[in-house]
């Protein structure tokens, strides 16, 4: 990391230390990031972080898994075919390793108020989904359909039992959709691949009769480029 630009980015980025770095599925590593400078920040179920990967300045984006307002950042970074930057970063950083971050960030949120949540993404969508699962009661009414490579690819998230768990290559998102048939009234959270997402919300909108208002849609990859943030 250049030294000169160090006064710089502290003014614009925060400090910390991975304590933690584990395999949490079976292409998902978890780090844990902490740092005086991540106590007490205002973190909503759903949220992102910037991240600068690699040597230089670039950055990359991934959900909080989970939040200590103690000082502490959760991170899980998917390890994926042709891989860029961002997740040879999450591949090989190691504890001890100093981690610069931006603060939390985004509007694809929890809206904790909602009659009934619904969930619909793959793999990039799940460590937001586990955020914002994590933040219901018990009571929640939740469904949705999430979509992995494999079943060893699924992260624990709250509320699993009541998700229809998808292998890819088998019954596409948008047909999982039909078939869950969710009653509009709530919120629906989509999120992944940016074509898919726009295919479900259709599928929520023009076919299920939900509001648009209520798709909330996070688009966080496109075939052949490396993100959309």
């Amino acid at each position: 990391m250049p030294t000169l630009l160090d006064p710089v980015l502290d003014l614009l980025m925060l400090r910390g230390t991975v304590t933690e770095a584990e395999p949490i599925a079976a292409r998902m590593r978890r780090l844990r990031v902490e740092g005086d400078a991540l106590a007490g920040l205002d973190v909503r179920p759903g949220q992102q972080v910037r991240v600068l990967v690699g040597s230089g300045l670039t950055r990359r984006t991934y959900s909080v898994w989970r939040y200590d307002p103690s000082g502490a950042v959760e991170l899980c970074v998917l390890d994926h075919a042709g891989a860029g930057p961002g997740a040879r970063w999450g591949s090989g950083v190691e504890v001890g390793e100093r981690v610069r971050l931006g603060k939390p960030e985004g509007s694809f949120t929890l809206r904790p108020e909602a009659a009934h949540h619904v969930f619909v993404g793959e793999e990039t969508a799940s460590v937001a989904f586990g955020a914002m699962l994590a933040a219901l009661p018990p009571g929640a009414r939740v469904s949705g359909c999430v979509e992995t490579e494999t079943a060893a690819d699924r992260l624990p998230l709250a509320h699993s039992d009541r998700l229809d768990w998808l292998l890819r290559g088998g019954t596409s998102l948008p047909d999982a959709v039909r078939r869950l048939a969710p009653e509009p009234g709530g919120i629906a959270y989509v999120a992944g691949e940016a074509r898919t997402v726009q295919r479900v919300r259709q599928v929520l909108v023009r076919e299920a009769g939900w509001d648009r208002r209520a798709v909330l849609t996070k688009p966080f990859w496109a075939p052949g480029k490396r993100g959309l943030e």
